[in-house]
């Protein structure tokens, strides 16, 4: 067995790659000439790399020789450019799925990192399911749905795909700004506050991935990736507060407020080229009721539970960032 991960340098795919050596398993990775590789530093002297990118088609062919099984983990969260979702999330996959076909049957396996978002929103008294019928209501959860339907189309070995919520944990930026406002004695709050959220700790979703590379009744199936647990913003900001010690104020803005911040965001991003999860796209996501999902098929059907509680997980993360110097 031997693996080809893809984004094996981003926050997930870091994660992903970490489970992969504990596993014993071989894996060569795609990475691009200049990619940033602070995430898998420890790996790269026993690591093979492979030079391309999901976007060039003839290196991502050459990168898939001798390999038995492909991680796809290589994604766009967040994008100057709208149409760099479709770019990445959708075309990208469409080139991974074409170089899986072209290896003649030696791939035997193909996992699909997607996301909730290619779902849509759904709260605690009816969470996404698997056999829902999908309803992304951002571009980015479009461009996942898409991406979705390139591998159940057209992908000819066995596939899985897989779909987290928000993950968490060592390496993420995207939480970071909420335990940053929580040092700074703040607990920010937008309209009620009573917005419920599935999350997933990073390293449950990496064993979710190594655990769908092999197990038989995972073939041809769609997972909902989470945690047990169901929260909101403020339960998740109280709880980094009581770990960390920190007296907070409440911070209740208007919903209004967010639409203007998004406005604000999108427009300090163009200026300095640096692409932010907060954006005008990204306002139907955070306006909507809930993101819950039901990770129940993936117990039921494999016998997988995420282990880490919310606790736990904001423990971890915590002492990463503080050991990194990030907080």
């Amino acid at each position: 067995m031997k693996v080809l991960l893809t984004g094996a340098n981003g926050f997930v795919g870091s994660h992903v790659l970490d489970s992969l050596h504990a596993h014993g398993i071989a894996t060569a990775v795609l990475l691009r000439p200049a990619a940033n590789t602070r995430f898998i530093e420890a790996h790269l002297p026993r690591l093979e790399v492979r030079i391309g990118s999901i976007g060039d088609p003839p290196s991502l062919g050459a990168a898939m020789r001798d390999i038995t099984h492909v991680v796809h983990c290589a994604g766009c969260t967040k994008a100057l450019r709208v149409s760099e979702f479709e770019e990445i999330n959708h075309v990208g996959t469409r080139h991974v799925v074409e170089a899986v076909n072209q290896q003649k049957g030696r791939i035997q396996r193909l996992v699909h990192i997607s996301s909730l978002a290619a779902g849509g929103p759904a709260t605690p008294d009816r969470p996404a399911r698997e056999n829902d019928p999908p309803n992304p209501i951002s571009e980015y959860g479009k461009s996942k749905l898409a991406g979705e339907q390139e591998v159940r189309g057209a992908c000819q070995p066995e596939h899985v795909i897989l779909r987290p919520p928000a993950v968490y944990g060592p390496r993420d930026t995207a939480f970071l700004p909420l335990f940053k406002a929580v040092k700074a004695h703040l607990l920010p709050r937008f309209g009620s506050g009573r917005m419920a959220l599935s999350l997933v700790f990073a390293k449950d979703l990496a064993e979710a991935v190594v655990t769908c590379l092999t197990h038989p009744a995972a073939a041809g199936k769609t997972f909902y990736v989470a945690s047990p647990e169901v929260t909101t913003a403020p339960a998740l900001a109280g709880e980094i507060a009581v770990q960390m010690k920190a007296w907070t104020l409440p911070l209740r803005l208007p919903v209004a407020a967010l639409w203007l911040m998004c406005c604000l965001q999108e427009a300090v991003s163009r200026l300095t080229r640096k692409p932010s999860l907060l954006s005008r796209q990204k306002h139907a996501e955070l306006r909507a009721p809930g993101w819950v999902c039901d990770p129940g098929r993936l117990r039921q059907a494999l016998g997988f539970v995420c282990v880490n509680t919310l606790k736990s997980g904001i423990t971890t993360t915590l002492a990463w960032y503080r050991q990194q110097g990030w907080l």
